[in-house]
This record gives C-alpha cells, sequence and structure tokens, in this order.
C-alpha cells in the first residue's frame, strides 16, 4: 500500500534523526566522565574509548525503545496538526488503523531491542569487567600517563613523568616520590626507559638523575648523585573479572533461579516487552487538541514514559529482594500498561465517550 510505504519512510527517516540525537547526547555525558577520571589519574587515557564503546552497546536498548517511541508519536502528531487525521477519520478509518503500520516499522526494531538486552548488553558488560580487570593488572610503567601525577597499587609511590616517546617505553624527566624503610626519596632524572633481562625480569632505568633521602621535617637529609640507576618492576598478579548478574548470560540466569538473578530477567525480558507496549500507546497518546497547547500530549508521553521505567525498575528491585514472585513481577507492571493502552484507545475511538 502506498500510504503504508510513505509513512514507514517518514518513521524511517524521523527515527534516524531521534536516534542520533539521544545518542550524542548519552555520548556526550558519558565521555565527559570518563575524560574527568581520566584526568584524575583514575582512569588510563587509553581506556576512554574502549569503555565509551562498552558503553554505547549496553545502553542501546533503552536509546532504542524510546527512540521508538519518540518517533511514533511525533509522527502522529504531525498529522493530527496537518490535519491529515481528518481526512483518515472521514474515510471511515478509526485509530485503531494506524496499529498494522506502526507494527510493520516497530516489529523490526522491538527484535534488535530483545537480541541487544537479552545477549549483546550482557556481553558487553562482561568484556567491559574483563578489560577493567586488565587495565588495573597491567604494572606501574604500562599506566603511565604523561603530565599525570599517578600512584601505585600499593600507595607508597607517587610518579610523574613529563613525556613519553612514541614506543611508549621511553620517559623524559622522571619524578618519582617513594616511601623505602620508613624514609622518604625523591627521584629525579632527565631520562628512563624499560629494559627486560634475559630472565624476564623488567627493570626500570633511569639516567642522569639525582635522590634525596630522609625524613620531612628533618634538616639531615642524604643527596645521591646517579649516571644509571635501576629499579626492578613487580609483575602484578593477574585477577579475575567479578562475575555479577548483570554480566552474566540470559541463559545462565535461567540455570540459576536465584533472587537476584530472576530481577534481573524481568528486566531484560521487560525492555523489549515495554518498547513494542510503548510503540502502541504512542498511537492515542498523540492525539492533540487544537484548543490546548501542543506540547500538553507531549508532556503526558514523557510522563508515562518515566513512570513505566521506574515501575519496571521497581518490580525488578522487588523480585531481586524475594518480594515478589517471578511471574508476577514480570507481567504486572506489562498488564497494567496494557490496561491503559486499551482505555486510552477506547476513548479515541469514542467508545467511552467523545475523542476529544
Amino acid at each position: 500500500m502506498i500510504f503504508h510505504r510513505a509513512l514507514l519512510r517518514e518513521f524511517a527517516g524521523l527515527a534516524g534523526a531521534v536516534f542520533m540525537t539521544l545518542f550524542l547526547i548519552a555520548l556526550t555525558v558519558r565521555l565527559i566522565r570518563l575524560l574527568g577520571q581520566a584526568a584524575g589519574g583514575k582512569l588510563p587515557s587509553d581506556a576512554v574509548v574502549a569503555f565509551l564503546g562498552f558503553f554505547t552497546i549496553n545502553a542501546l536498548p533503552i536509546l532504542l525503545s524510546l527512540t521508538l517511541f519518540i518517533t511514533i508519536l511525533l509522527t502522529l502528531t504531525r498529522s493530527y496538526r496537518d490535519s491529515e487525521m481528518v481526512i483518515w477519520f472521514n474515510s471511515g478509518l478509526s485509530v485503531a488503523a494506524w496499529i498494522k503500520p506502526v507494527m510493520m516499522f516497530a516489529a523490526p526494531l522491538v527484535l534488535v531491542i530483545a537480541a541487544l538486552s537479552l545477549f549483546i548488553s550482557p556481553w558487553a558488560v562482561q568484556k567491559s569487567e574483563e578489560y577493567r580487570v586488565g587495565m588495573e593488572n597491567r604494572d606501574e610503567i604500562s599506566r603511565v600517563s604523561p603530565g599525570v601525577f599517578g600512584e601505585s597499587s600499593s600507595r607508597d609511590r607517587v610518579f610523574f613523568v613529563e613525556s613519553v616517546s612514541g614506543d611508549s617505553m621511553t620517559v623524559q624527566n622522571v619524578f618519582v616520590n617513594s616511601i623505602q624503610q620508613k624514609k622518604t626519596g625523591i627521584m629525579m632524572s632527565d631520562k628512563g626507559y624499560v629494559e627486560r633481562a634475559p630472565n624476564g625480569d623488567r627493570f626500570l632505568v633511569l639516567l642522569n638523575g639525582r635522590r634525596y633521602e630522609g625524613n620531612p621535617g628533618e634538616a639531615e637529609f642524604r643527596v645521591m648523585e646517579f649516571a644509571r640507576y635501576e629499579t626492578r618492576i613487580d609483575a602484578k598478579e593477574g585477577g579475575t573479572p567479578n562475575e555479577t548478574q548483570k554480566s552474566r548470560s540470559t541463559r545462565a540466569l535461567f540455570s540459576a533461579p536465584t533472587n537476584v538473578n530472576l530481577g534481573e530477567l524481568v528486566w531484560r525480558l521487560g525492555v523489549p516487552i515495554s518498547a513494542l507496549i510503548l510503540a502502541l500507546l504512542a498511537i492515542p497518546m498523540s492525539f492533540v487538541n487544537p484548543r490546548a497547547g501542543r506540547s500538553l500530549n507531549l508532556l503526558f508521553a514523557l510522563l508515562a514514559y518515566m513512570v513505566y521505567s521506574n515501575l519496571l525498575t521497581l518490580s525488578q528491585a522487588r523480585v531481586a529482594q524475594g518480594q515478589l514472585a517471578f511471574g508476577v513481577g514480570l507481567w504486572l507492571v506489562h498488564a497494567v500498561m496494557l490496561t491503559v493502552l486499551g482505555l486510552l484507545f477506547a476513548r479515541r475511538m469514542g467508545v467511552l465517550g467523545p475523542r476529544g
């Protein structure tokens, strides 16, 4: 049908714009937070892009669900404002006739959201945790960021380098403040590099430097100059990522039906279900009364989305705490929203009174 094809093209064009807007907003907010952590030395600068990618994958189900809801709502709202709905109703069709074209557009997106929520997002959370542990297991030299003060994992050493060469193995203008045998030592060197011994041990070699050793507040300090100073780089023992319900696969959650795992399943299954219901809910909520404010329906739609999302989160928490059965927690919120959906359709079709 020509009308359906035109409507799908309008849906697709608007969905692309809405998704890019939401995506850029979420990406910018997360990027600012990660850059702040990197500037404070809490996160290596070379890990920002990786963590940003993991966040993007994990946030896609919610972004796509919101995109679907806003796209349908705005498209149908435009039809009311341009009086296309008047022609639609005068031709003998009701608002329920919009369900078919809306479902043609929404069904593929809901399937993508389901795949992301059930399979891809947990994988992204797991890989993000593995990457984080890998970054923490790197030795101190590998985690050096030029121009940023860093602290060793044992909290007994603070280091600073002005610049790093292209091979990341040679540093310029090194400053190290350490505590050894209850004495504070400060080393400064013009240049340093990492050297590997035949047995595999790694050493930090500092050249043309000076070491000050003593206790703060005391006048007695030892000053030593050196042409070459070597210190062994202790290799950290490899840690293992902590497995949480968010990083477990959906199959693993079903295999171990604890309260926490069932609560996570309520969320993962609820995201695609809510996306489908929201797509249908946008049809009656797109009604615009010319005598009222044009943005009134958008405010009600935003409120409905926030209430739906918060109720889904509350249901997940109740199931995880064992205060609500899994079946009830999974379907109660959706059943309430389906009831609201039916009432809105009945209202717009004149079953419960005038359409206005």
